[in-house]
């Protein structure tokens, strides 16, 4: 192979640019210039900070970093192969819970990547959405370890979303709502387009890791609070922590769009996102009903529908909107305790003295 001197580097031409107009115009960046979406200014700078909270978020985030098989799933697996250690009624609810979250993480992990990044125009945001993407993934990684620990039917747990009624509703009223965003040609800078950028990160932040999430994980946490499943509780306590701040960052992000472009809440779009999350509470009180028909110790299906319409509306609250379930109620004030991990334990202590997340690397 013949070697460039530095003659001949300096004769080759660089090529010709159609658009003579440089796209980073020799202007520096004002807090001022960023938005939340449709912003004209430069992605690329993070700097200066204008949603300070959404960089906070990130730091949090960060230092809130764990990985799955930090948690030994030791107990669990003797636990599940004892004949008489589980209900077959507690058994369905752990796959079940598996099979729906599995899936549903995966689909807002693709979500985010392939839709909401492309919109979100604030760098801060969007360094958030990177890492709330790892999380997201990582969440999917804790399933399939729990799920291959336990010698589970992979074929079973990874397919309930096309195979079982209720899981699938679920799964496919979401899908629904990525067809749009997720199209290459779809833009935003219209009214239209910008209220479907805004219903469905409703969809996502307020129903999907608002609701779904944060009620349907309670069921395992039951579990765990009785010393049944207790590694696997452990991997969905802090699945929860991750998703609760997901839910806080996406609200923030949600009423901040409000907030700059207030022509698009209105009183039509309002009534739409009313019915979206009346849908959505149907569908997982449906899940629930189909998942556990007689309950488990300490955990009646009525006693998740109290929960269920506190959680929405303390959602709704969120986001403006006035409350729409009546007999909503906190029948579950021990979920507030197990969302505060240092109530609980301290999660570095479950981890070996030496632990360094770059010991395991090989640099061969």
């Amino acid at each position: 192979m013949n070697k460039l001197s530095l003659e001949s580097l300096d004769s080759i031409k660089s090529p010709k640019i159609k658009n003579e107009e440089n796209p980073f115009p020799n202007k520096r960046i004002t807090v001022d210039d960023k938005k939340m979406i449709n912003c004209r200014a430069d992605l690329n700078q993070l700097v200066p900070f204008k949603y300070k909270w959404a960089w906070d978020k990130y730091l949090v985030s960060c230092s809130n970093h764990w990985m799955p098989n930090e948690v030994s799933m030791s107990p669990d697996i003797a636990l599940w192969k004892s004949k008489d250690g589980l209900t077959d009624n507690e058994r369905n609810v752990v796959k079940r819970n598996l099979g729906f979250f599995s899936t549903a993480d995966s689909l807002v992990a693709n979500n985010l990547v392939l839709s909401i990044y492309r919109h979100i125009t604030n760098p801060e945001c969007r360094q958030y959405l990177l890492r709330q993407a790892f999380e997201e993934a990582l969440h999917t990684h804790a399933y399939q370890y729990v799920v291959e620990s336990l010698s589970l039917d992979e074929s079973e747990i990874f397919n309930m979303y096309k195979e079982v009624p209720s899981v699938a509703k679920k799964s496919n009223w979401a899908m629904n709502f990525m067809t749009t965003l997720g199209d290459p040609k779809f833009k935003t800078g219209t009214k239209k387009n910008d209220q479907l950028l805004l219903r469905d990160l409703i969809v996502f932040y307020v129903v999907f890791e608002g609701i779904f999430f944060y009620a349907g994980f309670s069921q395992i946490l039951s579990m765990g609070r009785r010393n049944k499943m207790t590694a696997t509780a452990e991997q969905f306590q802090y699945i929860l922590r991750d998703e609760s701040m997901h839910m806080n960052f996406g609200i923030d992000m949600i009423n901040q769009i409000k907030l700059e472009n207030s022509h698009l809440w209105s009183l039509n779009f309002q009534e739409e996102v009313l019915d979206i999350i009346k849908t959505g509470v149907s569908l997982e009180y449906d899940y629930v009903k189909d998942t556990m028909d007689d309950g488990i110790i300490g955990f009646s299906v009525k006693d998740f529908k109290k929960y269920l319409y506190f959680i929405a509306n303390r959602r709704l609250k969120q986001i403006g909107l006035p409350e729409q379930f009546s007999g909503g109620e906190n029948s579950l004030p021990w979920m507030s305790e197990i969302m505060d991990l240092n109530k609980e334990k301290n999660f570095f202590e479950t981890r070996v003295t030496e632990y360094q997340t770059g010991g395991s690397l090989s640099w061969d």
